[in-house]
């Protein structure tokens, strides 16, 4: 027996919309795109904000970090340094404790680094080792009690060296400071602080600081998303720092683990019209009209995501105002059915636009997907905004984004487009294409066992174009 065809897909298609699908074959894919567990995004949900501050010694990390904390006086942040995890030197050690390279990356325990940091991001306190210096051994003292916090800040000369240790962190800084200047301060601090010979500690610097460096730290400074010359000097780029954070923990947790996921800002206008076309005794028409409004708020921010290009014109008053040139290589794509609702949306900013169509459809009790799809023919050279209003499990997006792949689009030019996103669904999305961009008014709770959106707002597609409960029968349920 033939399959069903196109034109039955699309008239199928009136009934309920699927947003992410649930089907008894999705184990198959299981492979292909892992889906989370609600107790691992709730974990990730509560994790602080982590800054790496690295650099040579004496460079002013500390004074870096203090000003940090200083203007964050009203968030809880907390310093973990590096030098805390110094590894006990053994009695061989000791007795040649000149000869042993502190700058050294083996010199520390990352290890204990990593526990420590695995405590303090899962929300529990954690005791952090207060090395002595004089008997190099980190349990003369009491531990320090740590706390979690809104905001961590590691701090130490080659706190960027192990990858295990950057991936923890959200943004990383690199002092950059002129050797004689980090040279004339440890002379400075050595000499003053610790009662050390000068010779002893020029002697030190030539044989272990300052191959170290060159060998081990300067080269993480590749990795620093940020690089501050002059150190705590340098009040710019500090200000910019705490502004750039503040902003972060103003946003989601979610867009702190992911820089390409944006949320529209919330206002009591934005968090009114949600009411109303969440609440289940909305008319159809009051939920047309608000979720309109939504969906024209979201598209309007999407746009902002394109390239634009520098251009001047002349305004009426014979001056020069040099403003942006919109993108002209544009086009939507809708995910049947929802996502045509989002159409005039888009139809309204971008005069004349093009939009294809793309049905993600389950044939049959296999689980197998059919896919049909209208698109553009040079739809490779266009950038794509991806319109479906529910980002449920991900699965559907998954299969529409990877079609767009397929048909030659950039992943960097896909910006994705929707009115509410569970944290199940963006994770899956952008895990699994980290170069797209996607869009959202709000971000859920989660899924429930019946893998529908909470609190959500129902099936979109039915109280958006009116379809009768009468229409879903023979249709597999929702996901």
């Amino acid at each position: 027996m033939e399959s069903k065809s196109v034109v039955d897909m699309i008239e199928a298609s009136s009934g309920v919309h699927f947003s992410g699908f649930h089907m008894n074959g999705l184990q198959e894919r299981h492979s292909e795109v892992e889906q989370p567990t609600t107790s691992a995004t709730e974990n990730v949900l509560m994790q602080p904000f982590v800054i790496g501050v690295a650099g040579g010694a004496a460079s002013g990390k500390t004074t870096v970090c203090d000003m940090i904390i200083q203007q964050l006086h009203d968030q809880r942040v907390v310093l973990v340094n590096q030098d805390s995890f110094y590894h006990n030197l053994t009695p061989e050690e000791l007795a040649r404790v000149h000869e042993y390279n502190f700058d050294h990356p083996d010199a520390f325990d990352t290890e204990q680094l990593l526990a420590s940091m695995d405590k303090l991001r899962n929300g529990q306190a954690v005791d952090i080792p207060n090395y002595d210096f004089k008997s190099y051994k980190n349990n003369v003292f009491p531990p320090r009690r740590v706390n979690p916090s809104d905001v961590i800040i590691l701090e130490g000369i080659l706190i960027f060296h192990d990858p295990r240790v950057r991936e923890l962190m959200n943004m990383k800084i690199f002092v950059d400071t002129d050797a004689d200047v980090r040279l004339a301060r440890r002379i400075r601090r050595d000499t003053v602080e610790k009662n050390r010979d000068i010779g002893t500690v020029l002697d030190q610097y030539s044989k272990f600081v300052k191959p170290a460096f060159d060998d081990f730290i300067l080269p993480t400074k590749k990795y620093a998303d940020i690089i501050i010359p002059r150190g705590g000097d340098n009040h710019v780029a500090i200000d910019l720092i705490v502004q750039h954070i503040r902003t972060k923990l103003g946003q989601h947790d979610l867009c702190k683990i992911y820089p390409n996921l944006y949320v529209i800002q919330s206002t009591f206008q934005i968090r009114g019209m949600h009411t109303l076309i969440r609440d289940s005794q909305t008319t159809k028409h009051d939920f047309v009209f608000y979720a309109d409004r939504l969906i024209r708020l979201v598209v309007e921010h999407g746009l902002g995501h394109l390239p634009f290009t520098e251009k001047q014109v002349v305004t009426p008053t014979e001056s020069v105002y040099t403003g942006v040139d919109f993108c002209k290589r544009l086009c939507g794509v809708s995910v049947i059915r929802s996502g045509e609702s989002m159409e005039n949306a888009l139809r309204a900013c971008c005069k004349g636009i093009k939009i294809g169509k793309i049905l993600i459809h389950r044939e049959g009790d296999n689980g197998q997907q059919l896919i049909y799809e209208k698109l553009p023919q040079d739809i490779s050279d266009r950038h794509v905004l991806l319109l479906d209003p529910i980002l449920g499990t991900g699965n559907s997006a998954v299969q529409a984004i990877s079609l767009l792949l397929r048909k030659g689009v950039p992943e960097s030019n896909i910006i994705f487009l929707n009115l509410i996103s569970a944290p199940q669904g963006i994770h899956v999305v952008c895990k699994s294409f980290p170069r797209i961009k996607i869009v959202t008014s709000e971000i859920e709770h989660g899924l429930n066992e019946d893998f529908r959106v909470v609190p959500g707002m129902g099936e979109f597609g039915d109280r958006y174009f009116g379809t009768d409960d009468d229409d879903r029968q023979g249709v597999a349920p929702p996901k």
